[in-house]
């Protein structure tokens, strides 16, 4: 069975309790497991397949409840390692009235940037695995030669890598920086999904097609560029649909870019797709997929917190 191996951060998203406010206001947070490759990872194992993420956290209470809530959604955390040396990452999130969010960051030794490249398990991927990973943990750090070192195993196993950079500029020292990053890790990817906004921050071109083309480079073959409540759009090389998404009384938007290509990567684990086979797939199947992923993530913006509001199967009940 494939399986899919997510690598990079893993921390608590603190949010508020009230609907919207400032986080210079706000008086009460609720705390919920996140990070972008877990969250991921949290979805394809509620959505029934096999899901594993590569990461650290620091041997504390937060640490404990990280693992033990990704334990609960069926995610298996074998190859999570704890340690003294760091501590787990801690992200406080405002919310506006339409849902989008504000972030505060507490990761001056986090523990996850401490993750090394000789921690990775070997031989650990077939050609039916799928790694995703984003960019949070590509600044310079142990995790990010660990990054390329997994990647690296990928490509040598054959299996699909799959980037969606989930930009974060605040733990960033400046946009260059982090532009520069993610288009030298970009390439490397067979998928790719950005925000319509990323894309923009990316390449400075407006229009969305000549921008996307521009990022068709060595592995990527899938580009997705997803566009909040107008849906989302499938890029091949020579092809392209966009997908509408269906109208949701938005609560909170955490988590939600994390629900959707959770939702993509999951149809690809259950049909076990292979790098040669992505292409022909994603053409055949994109109004489906994009209509499925879509749906996913517009029904977990209606609940609070990333995890706690991804819908399991059965699916007739979403």
């Amino acid at each position: 069975m494939s399986k899919l191996f997510t690598i990079g951060e893993l921390l608590i998203d603190f949010t508020p309790t009230q609907q919207h406010g400032s986080l210079a206001n706000i008086e009460h947070f609720t705390k919920h497991a996140g990070g972008a490759p877990a969250n991921v990872a949290a979805v394809c194992a509620k959505l029934g397949q096999q899901s594993a993420l590569l990461t650290q956290v620091g041997q504390d209470a937060f640490g404990d409840f990280l693992i033990k809530t990704l334990q609960q959604v069926g995610v298996d955390t074998h190859y999570i390692r704890q340690t003294t040396e760091g501590e787990t990452s801690l992200a406080f999130v405002a919310l506006s009235e339409t849902g989008e969010r504000d972030f505060q960051f507490y990761r001056r030794q986090a523990a996850d940037l401490l993750y090394k490249q000789e921690y990775l398990p070997s031989q650990l991927l077939t050609e039916k695995d799928i790694i995703h990973f984003c960019s949070v943990n590509l600044i310079e750090s142990p995790m990010k030669q660990a990054h390329i070192a997994f990647i690296e195993q990928a490509h040598q196993a054959g299996c699909l890598v799959s980037f969606d950079p989930n930009v974060r500029l605040p733990l960033w020292q400046d946009e260059i920086a982090c532009r520069e990053t993610i288009l030298a890790f970009l390439p490397k990817a067979h998928i790719v999904k950005l925000s319509e906004e990323e894309l923009l921050f990316l390449t400075a071109l407006e229009d969305e097609h000549l921008a996307v083309q521009t990022l068709f480079k060595e592995h990527v073959a899938i580009i997705i560029i997803t566009h909040g409540a107008g849906g989302a759009t499938l890029y091949a090389k020579n092809s392209h649909i966009k997908v509408a998404a269906d109208m949701v009384q938005t609560v909170d938007t955490t988590g939600a870019g994390d629900a959707f290509i959770g939702a993509i990567l999951s149809q690809f684990l259950q049909h076990q797709l292979t790098v040669d086979q992505l292409v022909a797939f994603c053409e055949q199947h994109a109004k489906s997929l994009l209509s499925f992923a879509n749906r996913y993530a517009g029904i977990s913006t209606t609940k609070h917190g990333a995890i706690p509001s991804y819908p399991a199967l059965p699916l007739d009940k979403i």
